[in-house]
């Protein structure tokens, strides 16, 4: 039996909260989503989990944070010994080449633009899934 995947949800708005956890919960994987709404929440909550050994399996990134931004919790992530292979897909609904060129220099695993309709966020946590769970192999933490 699989073990149920963990992923962090870092995101300010409460909408778009409830929209991804729909998402996982319509497809067949099992999943724990843990969300936060600010970086600051979300640097806390690695570090916590970084000492205990239990790090999420994948971390989702909203850019546009309050406090600290997207971009610098990817790269606290990236600094960081017990956290820096973890992978990060920054989820957002800028589709800026800057944005998406800023992400990738500190080390995003992948950017996508969130899709406006919710099946296709549906489809697109589906394929996040597919890919990161079942297809895509990580060094050991």
């Amino acid at each position: 039996m699989i073990p149920s995947r963990e992923v962090l949800l870092v995101e300010d708005n409460p909408g778009d909260v409830r929209l991804v956890r729909e998402a996982f919960a319509a497809t067949d994987g099992d999943h724990e989503l843990h969300a936060v709404m600010t970086g600051e929440d979300a640097v806390q909550f690695l570090e916590r989990r970084a000492r205990d050994e239990a790090i999420p399996d994948l971390v989702l990134l909203d850019l546009n944070l309050p406090g600290i931004d997207g971009g610098d919790v990817l790269e606290r992530i990236r600094e960081s010994p017990e956290l820096r292979r973890l992978p990060v897909i920054v989820l957002s609904s800028s589709e800026a080449s800057e944005d998406v060129e800023a992400c990738y220099r500190r080390a995003a695993n992948a950017y996508l633009a969130k899709p406006i309709a919710p099946e296709e966020l549906v489809s697109m946590i589906r394929s996040v899934e597919r890919f990161w769970f079942d297809h895509a192999r990580l060094p050991p933490q």
